[in-house]
C-alpha cells in the first residue's frame, strides 16, 4: 500500500491522544515498508529529532531535521526490516505534556526488526499531530537470546536434588574460579556500572567476570568518606532486575549501598573476583582477544584472555593531585578526598579544603561538625543547588510513570533537546534557591548556572564536576561558620598553611584536596598503552555526534568498551552495551 493510501486525519474529528499516535504509527510503518524517503519525510516536522539505540544503527545515533532522519531511516530499513509499530501494551498511555518548552503528545510504542524487538518513544507536535517532533527507537532484546527471567528463568535442574553430585554453592565456586575456561567479558570495576552490566550479560548468556581491587564487593562505596550519602532519590537508583526495598530511606548512605552491592552480586550470580587489580593489557589482533593481567594483593599475577574488556571503574581515573606551589613544604597532613574518612581526629585544629564541588563541601561540613576550624577554598565558579526541590527537577520525567517507562522517556532527547530542557529546569532551580544563592554571593562565593544557563547536569555531561548538591554546607558558609577563601588569594603553601598575597598566613594543620580526578583516557594510556589511548580518544564528554564519547558503544579499539555514570545511567544503558556484545558473539554484528 502506498503511503498516500493510508488514512489521514479527519480535520473535523476529535481524536484521542491514543488514536492520533496509532494513526501516525500506522502511516510510519507503511512508509518504512515502502523504502522511500519521500514517504517517510512528511511524517516529521521540519525541526525534528531522532535518537536510535541499536535498533536501526547498531549504535547510539542521534539525527536532526526531517530530511536527515527520513534519509537515514530509509537507508537502514532495507537491512533492518523494522515493522509492527503499535502502541506498547501495558505501558504509560499517550498523554499531552510539555517537553523543553514544546507542547507534545507523548507515547511509548513497540516494534520488531529482523533480529530483535524494541520499544520507542514518540512525541507528536500537539499543534500538528500528524508530524513527529521527536522519535526514539531502542532495541530491547535479540530474538532467540531473550533474558532468562520470569517464565524463561532457569529450572535449577543442574543442582536441585543433585544427589551424589555437586550442589549450587560448589558449582558457583567452580564457575567463578575460571580454571577451565576464559571469560568472554572482563569487567574492570565492581560499582554500579560493572554490576549492572554483569547482571544483564548473565541474563542473556554471556560469560562475564567482574574484577575489583578492593577486598569486598561494595568497597568502592564502603571505603569512601564517612558522611557520604546518595544525593538523588532511592527509587530512581535501582539496579537492573532487583530494586531496593521499598522501605529504604529516600537518600541511601554509602554503607547501605555497599552492602546492597554485595547482596546483589550474590543474588544475581555475578562472577566477581575481589582483591584483584587489573594492571595492564594488550589486544592480540590475530587471536581476537585480550591479554589481561590481574594482580592479587599478595603480588601474584594471572593473565586472562577475554574477547571483550570493559572499563567500568567510573567516569574518571585516579585522584588528580595538582602541583600546587609550595604544597610539598607543608608540614601538616595533606590528602585527597579519596583518602579522607572523617573529621573526628581534627577536633580543635584547622583545615583548608581546596575545591568547592560536592565532595569538597561534604568534607568541609564533616570537619566542621567534628569541631575543626574549617575554611573552604574556591578555585573557580561553582553551581550550588538544593537537593530538594531543585535536584529533583532533573528527574521529573519519572513522575507518575513506572521506572521502566521513565527510563525510555529519559533517553529520548538528543543533545540540543537535552540543553533546552536543562535550561528550562535550571531557571526554576534558580528561583527555588534564590535566597541561598544570594547569601553565598554576598559572602563572596563565585556562583555559576553553567554553560548557557544549562545547569549542573550539563556540567555532569561535559566535565563531571563544578557543582554542589547542597547538604547543608552552604548555610554554614553564609553564616561564616565555615570560612571562604579564593585560591587566587594564595601566594603559595608553606610549612604552617597558606601564605596569602597580602602577606598574612592562613594557618592549617590539614589540607584536603577536593581537586577531582584524572580523565579516563589517562588511565587507558597507563594500562593499555598510549597508542590505544590515542586511538580511542576522550572518554565521556560530548563527542562530535552529540553523544557521550565512547560510552556504552563500540570504540575504535576492537573489544574495548566503557561503562559508567549514575545509577540510572548504568541501569538503562547496560542493556544496550550487553546486547552489542551478545550480537558480536552471535555473529549478528561486526566487532
Amino acid at each position: 500500500m502506498d503511503i498516500a493510501d493510508q488514512p489521514v486525519l479527519d480535520k473535523g474529528a476529535v481524536l484521542s491522544e491514543a488514536q492520533l499516535v496509532a494513526q501516525w504509527l500506522t502511516r510510519f510503518d507503511a512508509a518504512l515498508q515502502s523504502g522511500s524517503q519521500a514517504n517517510v519525510m512528511p511524517l516529521f516536522a521540519a525541526e525534528s529529532h531522532w535518537r536510535d539505540l541499536l535498533a536501526f544503527t547498531w549504535s547510539i545515533t542521534p539525527s536532526e531535521s526531517a530530511s536527515t532522519i527520513s534519509r537515514l531511516l530509509a537507508e537502514k530499513q532495507h537491512t533492518v526490516g523494522a515493522k509492527g509499530f503499535v502502541l506498547a501494551a501495558g505501558r504509560t498511555p499517550p498523554r499531552r505534556v510539555q517537553r523543553a518548552g514544546y507542547d507534545v503528545i507523548e507515547a511509548i510504542f513497540q516494534f520488531e526488526t529482523k533480529v530483535g524487538r524494541g520499544f520507542g518513544v514518540l512525541r507528536l507536535l500537539a499543534s500538528e499531530p500528524s508530524k513527529a517532533f521527536q522519535l526514539m527507537t531502542s532495541l530491547h532484546e535479540l530474538k532467540g537470546f531473550e533474558e532468562t527471567i520470569g517464565d524463561r528463568c532457569p529450572t535449577g535442574e543442574a543442582f536441585s536434588r543433585n544427589f551424589g553430585g555437586t550442589n549450587w554453592k560448589e558449582q558457583r565456586e567452580a564457575i567463578q574460579a575460571y580454571r577451565d575456561r576464559e571469560p568472554t567479558v572482563l569487567i574492570v570495576g565492581g560499582g554500579q556500572g560493572g554490576l549492572s552490566l554483569a547482571a544483564t550479560l548473565v541474563r542473556i548468556g554471556v560469560d562475564a567476570l567482574v574484577v575489583d581491587k578492593f577486598p569486598r564487593v561494595g568497597d568502592c562505596w564502603r571505603q569512601r568518606y564517612h558522611s557520604l550519602a546518595l544525593h538523588n532519590d532511592t527509587k530512581l537508583n535501582h539496579l537492573p532486575y532487583m530494586p531496593f526495598p521499598s522501605a529504604w530511606p529516600t537518600y541511601l548512605p554509602k554503607d547501605m549501598v555497599a552492602d546492597w552491592f554485595e547482596a546483589y552480586a550474590w543474588a544475581m550470580e555475578i562472577n566477581f573476583c575481589t582483591s584483584a587489580e587489573f594492571v595492564r593489557g594488550a589486544y592480540d589482533d590475530a587471536a581476537g582477544r585480550w591479554n589481561a593481567v590481574l594482580r592479587r594483593t599478595d603480588g601474584e599475577e594471572r593473565t586472562l584472555h577475554p574477547r571483550h574488556l570493559v572499563f567500568a571503574n567510573g567516569l574518571v581515573g585516579a585522584a588528580h593531585i595538582p602541583d600546587l606551589p609550595g604544597l610539598k613544604d607543608f608540614k601538616g597532613d595533606a590528602m585527597h578526598t579519596t583518602t579522607f574518612t572523617n573529621g573526628a581526629n581534627w577536633r580543635g585544629r584547622k583545615a583548608l579544603v581546596i575545591g568547592t564541588g560536592t565532595s569538597g563541601h561534604d568534607v568541609a561540613q564533616d570537619l566542621h561538625a567534628n569541631g575543626c576550624d574549617t575554611t573552604i577554598v574556591q578555585r573557580g565558579p561553582t553551581m550550588v543547588l538544593s537537593i530538594d526541590p531543585s535536584a529533583k527537577l532533573t528527574y521529573g520525567i519519572y513522575n507518575g510513570v513506572p521506572i521502566d517507562d521513565g527510563d525510555l522517556l529519559s533517553i529520548t532527547n538528543t543533545k540540543p533537546m537535552v540543553k533546552k530542557n536543562l535550561q528550562t529546569i535550571t531557571k526554576r532551580m534558580l528561583e527555588y534557591d534564590k535566597k541561598t544563592i544570594e547569601g553565598l554571593i554576598a559572602r563572596g562565593f563565585k556562583f555559576t548556572d553553567g554553560e548557557d544557563g544549562a545547569g549542573h547536569q550539563w556540567m555532569v555531561r561535559t566535565r563531571y564536576g563544578g557543582y554542589y548538591l547542597d547538604g547543608g554546607c552552604s548555610q554554614l558558609i553564609i553564616d561564616g561558620a565555615i570560612g571562604l577563601l579564593h585560591y587566587d588569594q594564595i601566594e603559595r603553601f608553606v610549612e604552617g598553611g597558606a601564605l596569602l598575597k597580602d602577606g598574612s598566613l592562613k594557618a592549617a594543620d590539614l589540607i584536603v584536596l577536593a581537586t577531582g580526578f584524572l580523565p579516563q583516557e589517562v588511565v587507558v594510556g597507563q594500562l593499555l598503552g598510549e597508542a590505544v589511548a590515542k586511538k580511542v580518544g576522550p572518554v565521556w564528554g560530548f563527542g562530535a555526534d552529540g553523544e557521550m564519547s565512547n560510552m556504552w558503544k563500540r570504540t575504535a579499539q576492537r573489544g574495548l568498551w566503557f561503562a559508567g555514570g549514575g545509577f540510572n545511567n548504568c541501569r538503562t544503558y547496560s542493556r544496550y552495551l550487553a546486547m552489542q556484545i551478545k550480537a558480536i558473539e552471535e555473529g549478528l554484528l561486526s566487532p
